[in-house]
C-alpha cells in the first residue's frame, strides 16, 4: 500500500507523462483544471493510469469531484484500504 507521499509522486508521474508538466508542479493544493490546465480527456487518461499504478477503481462519477490533487490523493488512499 502507497503511502500519501507515494501517491502524490506516482500522481505527478503520470500528469508529467500526460501533459509534459513538470513533476514538481503537481502538488496537493493545485487544481487540475485551473492550475495545471489539463482537460477532461487528458484526466480520464491520468485515472486510467493511477488506477493500474496503484491497483485501485475510481469510478466515472468519482471523477469529476477530483478537483484538486490532493483530492485525488485522499481517494486513492482511501480506496486502497
Amino acid at each position: 500500500m502507497a503511502t500519501k507521499e507515494e501517491i502524490l509522486l506516482g500522481l505527478a508521474e503520470i500528469v508529467n507523462e500526460e501533459t509534459g508538466l513538470e513533476t514538481e508542479e503537481v502538488q496537493l493544493d493545485k487544481s487540475f483544471t485551473d492550475d495545471l490546465d489539463i482537460d477532461s480527456i487528458s484526466m480520464m487518461t491520468i485515472v486510467v493510469n493511477a488506477e493500474e499504478k496503484f491497483d485501485v477503481k475510481i469510478p466515472d462519477e468519482e471523477v469529476k469531484n477530483l478537483k484538486t490533487v490532493g483530492d485525488a490523493v485522499d481517494y486513492i488512499d482511501n480506496a486502497q484500504a
